[in-house]
């Protein structure tokens, strides 16, 4: 029989979505403006909870914002914010719904500013991946210099729900910041693959 695959020690190896989620997405560096905005979206409705409780209703989310067409969503009103908080497949937190689609607005707003989000963002880690060196759950961090620096500058722009410690789990997550830890066999091959394909 093979060896188990190792992994990060936050996997919950009970539960097959996290298990993929993880295997996946989690610290793929992303470069789509859209699924940058998906993740910060889903980042900030994390506040105050669990990743998992949010990833569960991730369906949910893209159903009842578009697809995270941040086009729709900027424009969308108070009605369409009072359909939301009626709609028990998001988290329905009245500030968190209205930050989201508030951010829609200043991200389009960095869109014409910078030619792309993509553009804007990755220029907190300089156009590469940060790769920390982590061994086990205690090596983990909440923030980082970057993520307090994209924190207080998207803050500046009008940015909502937008803390250091929403950044930095934000960064893990799109592939600003390579927090696999030095034995999870998904580490190597994301540093693999970027360097590959000339990041």
């Amino acid at each position: 029989m093979s060896e188990p695959l190792c992994r990060c020690p936050w996997v919950d190896l009970g539960k097959p979505d996290y298990i993929a989620y993880h295997d996946q997405e989690w610290g793929v560096p992303v470069h789509e403006d859209r699924l940058l905005f998906e993740f910060l979206t889903l980042e900030s409705a994390q506040a105050g909870l669990s990743w998992y409780t949010v990833l569960r209703k991730r369906e949910n989310y893209r159903l009842a914002f578009d697809g995270f067409e941040v086009q729709k969503v900027a424009r969308y009103n108070g009605a369409k914010v009072e359909t939301l908080l009626q709609n028990p497949g998001v988290i329905r937190n009245r500030a968190k719904l209205e930050a989201a689609i508030a951010n829609a607005g200043h991200f389009l707003a960095v869109q014409e500013t910078f030619g792309s989000f993509d553009h804007y963002l990755w220029r907190f880690v300089e156009g590469r991946p940060k790769v920390n060196e982590l061994h086990t759950a205690a090596d983990y961090r909440a923030t980082s210099t970057e993520s307090d620096a994209l924190s207080r500058d998207l803050r500046q722009r009008g940015f909502r729900f937008v803390g250091s410690t929403i950044c930095y789990a934000w960064m893990q997550a799109v592939g600003l910041i390579n927090d696999h830890t030095v034995d999870c066999f998904h580490r190597r091959p994301i540093i693999q693959g970027y360097s590959e394909h000339g990041g």
